[in-house]
């Protein structure tokens, strides 16, 4: 009788309890036509605008990258570099490399001292730290071969925003007085971000403003060969550097064929080199792929497991093979081969942790800046780029010129300041990332397009150094294996491994202290404590219905717009 009691009570709570409710997808912003996700609402709006104008996504690339330059002094520049990638409508894709250069007075030793070391701050602080700035070149490139409206309607919303001002964001606040005592150790003349900025504040920018009207009305040149080059060139002189107007005169962006590969049906073109972050992205997702993470779940032991050996393994290859391929010869083929990569992950196991001693490449450690900013745009005519541009550090190398109201980049610490030796001061690489005149730095920037059936799927990037790779790469994955919308694929916790140091570094309070505790026992060590914010992704996907969703990271102050 009792059996047949607990029969009847478990049969009536089967039909009386209700399954649990799937929580409902968070969408970001949906739009029809067009849309620009950055790092600040203003330029995004001012992008946007371009578009409803009748712009295409190069046009408004222009536009946003110069209104970053003035509402996001942290990492938007003038005085900087980058890298695009871009998909036109027809399929056709390519790359755009502006990255900055080393002057040509630099020299491979130039950042140590007599006894070999390495001079605390000088790739960092300074004028010595900068390199030949890309970004002008790279956004008039940009307009010169693809832009479509007057150069004016582009530069004038921009102009605007710089003479009304920026208002502060508490993020911005907090930024700005964090990098206050730095400003002041390289600094002569007072700077505008040197006031005790509040929340709410406006910041207005009128010798920028100028500086903007004058590359208008005179082009690229001007700040290349002009008196723009001059007082940039004498300004940073006067400051110990060693820059030249030679130096200037001789910039010149280089189109790229991006890297293409093929992950589970997704066609994915992302920066090649002197960006690692084509090839790195691909050897991780080419190792990750005969595995089945959609079964194993988001964020789940085993899909930690296999990404973070995948990281280890492509970061070692990383740091000890590229660098800039106009000096350099590196094996992408081979690092991208299917045996290759194979034998790679051949002594994975999910039952221990291997250890980065055991996965060559020598004593080789990333230290490389977190602050960078992307912005991504896809116009209503089916065009399609994603821009990743830095000053390097948070606000460069802290130098503002101020006759001309920029940040100057502190881009030289992104090279090998001791090849081969593992330092507490700046960027330690291999040979194939020294210092030589005017040679490009490896950088881990990875703008990137993701194509699904052969129409346009994704569009991502995202600063912080070298997590830059891995935040784009969960970002790809969170939408494609696990079903998340595109603002929670940006906003899901994000992890990172990066071979050297060997540890897993986990967003804080993010994960299920069960899973990190399960790793630790399997010989993992993990770092929730001094791990940075891991990315800031912004990105778009394209619904089935043809609208756009955006994506914009909620650890910024990063806003979609469109229409």
């Amino acid at each position: 009788m009792k059996k047949l009691s607990y029969l009847l009570a478990v049969i009536l709570l089967f039909y009386t309890c209700k399954a649990p409710e799937k929580k409902p997808h968070e969408f970001g912003l949906v739009t029809n036509h067009a849309m620009v996700v950055s790092a600040r609402e203003e330029a995004s709006k001012i992008g946007s605008d371009i578009l409803q104008q009748g712009g295409n996504a190069f046009d408004a690339m222009v536009a946003t990258g110069l209104a970053l330059a003035v509402s996001y002094p942290f990492a938007g520049n003038l005085g900087g570099g980058g890298f695009m990638v871009y998909r036109q409508g027809d399929g056709t894709v390519g790359g755009l490399d502006f990255r900055e250069k080393a002057p040509l007075l630099a020299t491979k030793k130039m950042y140590q001292d007599d006894d070999g070391n390495i001079i605390p701050n000088k790739s960092t602080l300074g004028s010595m730290a900068i390199g030949v700035p890309g970004s002008v070149a790279g956004l008039f490139a940009v307009h010169e071969k693809f832009g479509s409206l007057p150069l004016e309607t582009i530069f004038k919303p921009v102009i605007a925003l710089a003479k009304r001002g920026v208002i502060v964001s508490s993020k911005q606040e907090a930024r700005i007085k964090k990098y206050q005592p730095e400003f002041r150790k390289v600094n002569t003349d007072s700077i505008p971000l040197e006031k005790q900025w509040k929340t709410n504040d406006t910041i207005k920018y009128p010798v920028l403003a100028n500086t903007l009207q004058e590359l208008l009305e005179k082009g690229k040149d001007e700040f290349y060969k002009g008196e723009m080059a001059e007082k940039l060139v004498n300004f940073i002189k006067e400051q110990g550097g060693i820059i030249s107007l030679e130096d200037m005169a001789k910039y010149e962006v280089k189109w790229r064929k991006p890297i293409e590969f093929k992950y589970d049906g997704l066609k994915i073109t992302s920066m090649s080199p002197p960006s690692s972050g084509g090839v790195c992205l691909a050897e991780i997702m080419k190792m990750i792929e005969p595995y089945n993470l959609d079964d194993y779940g988001h964020n789940s032991l085993k899909s930690i497991q296999v990404i973070t050996e995948a990281e280890r393994r492509a970061f070692a290859d990383r740091n000890y093979f590229l660098g800039d391929p106009d000096f350099v010869k590196m094996p992408i083929a081979t690092l991208m081969d299917d045996d290759y990569l194979k034998e790679r992950m051949s002594n994975f196991s999910f039952k221990k942790a291997t250890p980065s001693s055991e996965v060559s490449h020598g004593n080789i450690e990333i230290v490389e800046s977190n602050e960078t900013t992307h912005y991504s745009i896809v116009d209503q005519f089916g065009n399609a780029i994603s821009v990743t541009t830095t000053l390097n550090g948070a606000y460069g190398s802290k130098l503002y010129c101020s006759d001309l109201g920029f940040f100057l980049n502190n881009e030289m610490d992104d090279f090998s300041s001791k090849p081969g030796t593992p330092n507490m001061f700046g960027l330690i690489g291999a040979e194939a990332n020294s210092i030589a005149p005017e040679k490009r730095m490896l950088s881990s920037m990875t703008p990137t397009i993701v194509e699904k059936d052969g129409k346009l799927f994704m569009v991502v990037g995202s600063p912080g150094g070298s997590t830059i790779i891995t935040s784009v790469l969960q970002t790809i994955l969170n939408v494609h294996e696990f079903d998340l919308t595109m603002q929670e694929a940006v906003d899901a916790p994000r992890f990172h491994h990066q071979w050297l140091p060997d540890e897993i570094m986990f967003e804080p309070e993010s994960f299920d202290p069960e899973i990190i505790n399960q790793l630790q026992k399997l010989g993992y060590k993990t770092n929730e404590k001094d791990a940075p914010v891991i990315g800031k992704v912004d990105a778009i996907r394209i619904l089935p219905d043809n609208r756009l969703e955006g994506g914009a990271d909620h650890r910024g102050d990063d806003a979609a717009v469109g229409f």
